[in-house]
């Protein structure tokens, strides 16, 4: 079942009534209790995001949410997200997959993220060609990277990507800082950034051990790693409200909405479609077991499925014995770590 996403844009008390959310609403009191009062099974709810400065919620409340592994996320004056509450315990056999996370070997890691830095080419690969722009660059990039991408191919692909993926009158240049539309990424990315920080802690893994993300001052480093090959679906969400000719200066109500839907979009895997949401779990269940040896694949969404034999994608990263004599052998530059919601109430 696809879990809610509720957003808080206005004052509200939030408190636990028969395991329901009961939302008391001020300021549609004027208009009677079935207005002003809502319940909210806490099962059916995957993330709260409580984005005004007079929300009170009972510490009732927060403990059933997170028991039931729900991400709350609180934003600042702003209203940008500041900060995330995650259940401590989010699997039954967590101690044990804590455990192959912390012993995952070098080489292990280094071929998981050449496998994320493929997929996050190719579905950047897919946004383009959905825009009718050259992309034959990005497969040929895609096909590549090496195991723990020492080429920078990553790099290479968003620089490319990032100059051509606007509309030229843009002039856009991505930075947390810059100019809109970067403002709706850096919205988007942090509600994507709390929804893969879900997945991991409901699949027994720590959000804060990255298989390539280490920056000591980062809380959510295996997060900002799994979520790479998911951000192109914001990209999307995001060149859809620029093609509509939409007002992106400002994060109004209608642009938080639309980028608050990322939990609930279809996203394709090699066997199948599922929301994004459910897909995540697929992600980082998978992972789990690539941590246990059990498989050396991470099961990504694909935008679009280019040609399996021209990208060598899907050949490279089937399920075979990982070889680590290569490993052995091969040199690797050293690279500086990169740190980088249903409609409102």
């Amino acid at each position: 079942m696809i879990k809610r996403t509720l957003y808080f844009s206005n004052p509200a008390y939030l408190n636990l009534k028969d395991r329901q959310l009961q939302i008391d609403l001020p300021h549609l009191k004027t208009l009677g209790t079935e207005e002003s009062i809502k319940l909210v099974p806490i099962e059916d709810i995957g993330v709260i995001i409580l984005d005004n400065q007079q929300i009170t919620i009972t510490h009732a409340s927060i403990a059933a949410l997170l028991e039931n592994k729900v991400a709350v996320i609180t934003c600042d004056k702003s209203h940008h997200p500041t900060g995330m509450l995650l259940p401590l315990d989010g699997h039954d056999t967590q101690s044990e997959r804590f455990r192959y996370q912390i012993d995952a070997s070098l080489p292990l890691k280094k071929q998981l993220w050449q496998q994320t830095v493929q997929a996050k080419i190719l579905n950047q690969a897919a946004v383009l060609f959905e825009r009718g722009i050259a992309c034959e660059n990005m497969i040929h990039w895609a096909k590549a990277v090496r195991s723990g991408d020492p080429d920078n191919y990553e790099g290479r692909a968003a620089a490319y990507y990032w100059r051509n993926v606007f509309p030229k009158k843009l002039d856009f240049f991505r930075g947390r800082d810059g100019d809109p539309p970067n403002n709706l990424l850096n919205y988007g990315y942090a509600i994507l950034r709390a929804i893969v920080a879900r997945a991991l802690v409901s699949s027994g893994l720590l959000p804060t051990l990255g298989i390539h993300h280490r920056n000591k001052y980062n809380a959510y480093c295996l997060a900002d790693d799994i979520m790479e090959p998911y951000r192109p679906f914001i990209d999307k969400i995001v060149l859809k409200i620029i093609d509509n000719g939409e007002n992106f200066l400002e994060l109004n109500t209608a642009i938080k909405s639309q980028l608050l839907s990322i939990a609930s979009i279809d996203v394709s895997f090699e066997k199948g479609t599922s929301p994004l949401m459910v897909g995540l779990q697929y992600t980082t269940a998978s992972l789990a077991k690539c941590y246990e040896g059990t498989i050396r694949k991470i099961n990504y969404p694909i935008i679009k499925d280019f040609d399996a034999k021209r990208i060598g994608y899907l050949k490279s990263t089937d399920d075979t014995q990982i070889s680590y004599a290569a490993e052995k052998t091969t040199k690797y530059e050293s690279k500086k770590s990169t740190d980088e919601p249903e409609l409102p109430f």
